[in-house]
């Protein structure tokens, strides 16, 4: 950073010093940082800036321009007497800034480009380079990479390249990721968030609760029990949220956490009481995760399944889906129905439709990133007219 003359200098505390430890899923500190963040809480929409983080890949830097010019008060703890008129001058977007993960994002997209790197429309955080000797991945969350190629001389190459544009840490292979432990073998690649778990256990104070085999009882069904006794909305939308997010590796919580997820308005002790079996069931299956098997057929084949009349409100049924490919897990929504089927046979349908539209996706993503064909893709709807 350089120092130059202001003009004024606003009254704002626009920024101060923000010191971050990040861990590993043991809790053993990776790196400590150090880094300028500023107070975006205080900026203002049409004033301070106009557009927030978005992942489509636009070029807008002169909201960002606009943005740092108006910052013109020193950080917090940094006055130096007989120079209270300078000001630090950044090279790059604060942390903290509303905007400041789109300039990330904007400049990330146009280095990947020029290295030769393609975008596709159906997924716009990953990328490609392809010829015909390699192909190379590189996945994007925020800041964050994931890098996959079929040659590791590649993948050395790029992480180079990457090192001289930006100020990036190699963490090797991958071991942890958002939360999510990786382990790597000579058979396949595991998933699983027993850590995150444990954490969630943690803050809800049951972590030494006694452990159940089931998320959800059969037959149980929620309502707004509009006469039931109120809970913490905040604290009950909260563990949602972390129990949504612990779905990622965690099929089997999908059904019953879609279901708690219809309440987070108005909770009653009701909802509470089906979250705390969720937890439960979590706390008796900590290392359950996801297996992806080397080798497979290359096939994508999909499940449906749809229950009829089952919410007690408004008579909606839960679709219900599980996508494979090469026999491995890839994604297994659980929702709600948006409107109400009058036959069990009708419910199917719209299951299946709803599965057939993610179907066209991730045939057209896998196309893009692979070049991976198919004629057809093998759908399984559940026939039976029973009632779960």
């Amino acid at each position: 950073m350089t120092a130059y003359d202001s003009p004024f200098r606003s009254q704002t505390n626009w920024s101060q010093m923000g010191f971050k430890t990040k861990r590993d899923a043991e809790g053993n500190v990776v790196k400590q940082e150090a880094r300028l963040v500023a107070k975006g809480y205080v900026q203002r929409q049409g004033v301070d800036f106009e557009d927030a983080f978005a992942l489509v890949a636009r070029i807008e830097t002169i909201q960002l321009l606009l943005a740092l010019a108006a910052m013109k008060a020193q950080p917090d703890g940094f006055v130096v007497k007989g120079k209270e008129h300078m000001v630090y001058r950044l090279h790059k977007a604060l942390y903290g800034l509303r905007q400041a993960p789109r300039a990330w994002n904007t400049r990330l997209d146009r280095e990947l480009k020029e290295l030769g790197f393609l975008n596709y429309p159906h997924e716009q955080a990953v990328y490609q380079f392809n010829n015909s000797k390699f192909i190379l991945l590189v996945g994007v969350y925020v800041d964050d990479l994931i890098v996959t190629s079929s040659s590791e001389e590649q993948s050395a190459t790029f992480k180079e390249k990457m090192k001289q544009l930006f100020e990036m840490s190699d963490l090797g292979h991958l071991t942890y990721y958002l939360g999510i432990e990786v382990r790597q073998t000579k058979t396949g690649i595991e998933l699983k968030q027993a850590g995150y778990a444990k954490k969630i256990l943690q803050s809800a104070g049951m972590l030494d609760c006694n452990s159940t085999k089931t998320p959800i009882e059969p037959k149980f069904s929620l309502s707004k029990d509009a006469d039931g006794v109120p809970v913490n909305a905040t604290d009950y939308r909260r563990l949602i949220r972390c129990l949504r997010y612990l779905i990622y590796t965690r099929p089997d919580l999908a059904y019953s956490v879609g279901v708690v997820s219809r309440y987070m308005n108005t909770p009653k002790e009701s909802h509470l009481k089906a979250v705390k079996q969720i937890l439960r069931y979590v706390k008796g299956t900590l290392q359950l995760g996801l297996i992806y098997q080397r080798g497979g057929d290359g096939k994508l084949s999909r499940y449906s399944d749809s229950s009829h009349n089952m919410d007690r409100d408004d008579g909606k049924g839960t679709t219900r889906t599980m996508f494979y490919f090469s026999n491995n897990p890839i994604s297994w929504p659980s929702q709600k129905q948006h409107t109400v089927a009058l036959s069990f046979c009708e419910a199917e349908f719209m299951a299946a439709t709803a599965a057939a539209c993610q179907t066209v996706w991730l045939k057209n993503l896998l196309k893009d990133l692979t070049g991976w064909e198919s004629s057809s893709v093998r759908l399984y709807v559940d026939n039976n007219q029973q009632s779960p």
